[in-house]
């Protein structure tokens, strides 16, 4: 299951199931779990633990150092989970010492062509990435998060769960749950009801996050009235408390 022409070292633990193509480079730090395809030009490189049934395509770098002027050779680490899709030429870097020491990927992710993931990104599951799109560092991204072509987010910033950002849209604070956002600076245009509809979201759970979003974005209320606004209403439903957990752990601020 390994090519001929590819380098692995002997020090890298494979399961016997894993596929190694053509000119790809594994070092001697990196652990492969079963039915793991890795393609032809890929680099993986630095302790880096990838999960099951990964596919991962030529010519990405996945675990190299941190583009972080302040990193010295530490020893970091990059965990990958399992049956993530990763297109071509996408880089995702190892943590800093300045952080947890790990950047993170989960489950179930579709990460597209040229996707940069930065050192010390904590993503979730079943997120997409559309071609292009960036994080900065300690970019911490909620579960069924939508990054749309060439959208990004600065470091530091959360993205709520099930958020949706489109395509160009710059994300320099954090994005709460749900929210849509769209253009340069990212402004906010709604929920992601579609999204919330293909994920079994209730009629009722939809009508909650709408009038959550409505006390948020279209009362002219101060972020604290609206917080309470929330907070009071007559039954605090999950959905809801999601949101009100996002809101009160926001270091950054949120996109308004």
């Amino acid at each position: 299951m390994i090519h001929k022409t590819a380098i692995v070292s002997e020090q890298a633990d494979i399961s016997d199931d894993v596929s190694i193509g053509p000119y790809s480079i594994i070092g001697p730090d990196v652990s492969i779990d079963s039915a793991t395809i890795i393609e032809s030009h890929v680099v993986i490189t630095g302790r880096t633990k990838i999960g099951k049934q990964n596919h991962i395509y030529p010519f990405s770098s996945i675990g190299d150092s941190p583009q972080d002027m302040k990193y010295n050779d530490e020893d970091t680490q990059l965990e990958i989970g399992d049956r993530n899709t990763i297109r071509e030429c996408c880089t995702i870097n190892r943590g800093t010492i300045q952080d947890t020491g790990i950047t993170r990927l989960g489950n179930d992710n579709w990460i597209m062509a040229y996707v940069h993931i930065a050192h010390d990104c904590q993503i979730g599951n079943n997120t997409i990435f559309a071609n292009n799109a960036t994080l900065g560092g300690h970019v911490e991204v909620g579960d069924y998060a939508i990054f749309g072509g060439f959208s990004g987010a600065h470091q530091f910033c959360k993205i709520g769960s099930h958020s949706f950002l489109g395509i160009y849209a710059g994300v320099a604070k954090d994005l709460p749950p749900y929210v849509i956002v769209v253009g340069q600076p990212a402004m906010p245009r709604g929920i992601n009801i579609e999204g919330l509809r293909r994920r079994n979201f209730t009629a009722e759970q939809i009508r909650n996050i709408k009038t959550a979003y409505k006390l948020l974005y279209t009362s002219d209320l101060r972020l604290e009235e609206a917080l309470e606004k929330i907070s009071g209403l007559d039954e605090v439903s999950n959905e809801l408390q999601v949101m009100l957990d996002f809101l009160q752990a926001s270091t950054r601020g949120i996109i308004r």
